[in-house]
C-alpha cells in the first residue's frame, strides 16, 4: 500500500540521525517493505560549506560524495523502519551498514539542487535487508546503487565485553 510519504517527526523517530548528519529533509512516497522516494535540498549553508571563501569554485562547491551516498543510505533506513511489520531501531536494536557495491557517479551536485533518492528493498533474510537504487537531480541521475546492505542487531551483541 503506497503511503504519502512521511514528515519531519516520522523521519527523526526512525532515525538516530540529528544535525548536522540527517540528511533526509522529506519523503514523498512510501510503500513499506518496497520503495521509498525522498528527498535532500542541498544549500550553502550545509556544514561541508563552511570553511569556504568567497572565492570558491565549482570543484569546492560540489556537495561531498560520501554525503550524498550517506544521504540515500539513511533514505534506505528509513524504507527499512517503515510499514507495521518494518524492523525498528530501538533500545534493544541498532541499525548498521554493512556494504555497497556497484556505486557509480554520473554528475555532481551543488548548493541549490534537489536530490530525490529512490530505493527499493530487493531482498530481505530475516534482519539483514538488501537495497538498490539511485539519486537524481532533476531528470539526471547523479548516483547509481547496485546494491546496499543494512542489517539490524541486537545491542547487546555489539556491547565490548568487560
Amino acid at each position: 500500500m503506497l503511503s504519502s510519504g512521511l514528515d519531519a517527526v516520522a523521519i527523526r523517530r526512525l532515525l538516530p540521525h540529528r544535525y548536522p548528519i540527517l540528511l533526509v529533509d522529506r519523503v514523498l512516497e512510501v510503500e513499506p517493505g518496497r520503495r521509498l522516494v525522498a528527498t535532500k535540498a542541498v544549500t550553502c549553508n550545509e556544514p561541508c560549506y563552511a570553511g569556504l571563501d568567497a572565492g570558491a569554485g565549482e570543484a569546492e562547491l560540489a556537495y561531498p560524495a560520501t554525503l550524498l551516498v550517506e544521504s540515500w543510505m539513511q533514505s534506505a533506513g528509513l524504507l527499512a523502519g517503515s510499514g507495521a511489520e518494518a524492523v525498528r531501531a530501538g533500545d534493544d536494536q541498532v541499525m548498521l551498514a554493512g556494504s555497497l557495491s556497484g556505486v557509480e557517479f554520473h554528475s555532481r551536485v551543488y548548493p541549490g539542487d534537489l536530490v530525490r533518492h529512490e530505493v527499493v528493498l530487493s531482498r530481505a533474510v530475516g534482519e539483514t535487508l538488501l537495497f538498490e537504487g539511485s539519486s537524481s537531480v532533476g531528470d539526471d541521475v547523479v548516483v547509481t546503487v547496485g546494491r546496499c546492505v543494512l542489517a539490524y542487531r541486537s545491542a547487546d551483541q555489539l556491547r565490548v565485553p568487560e
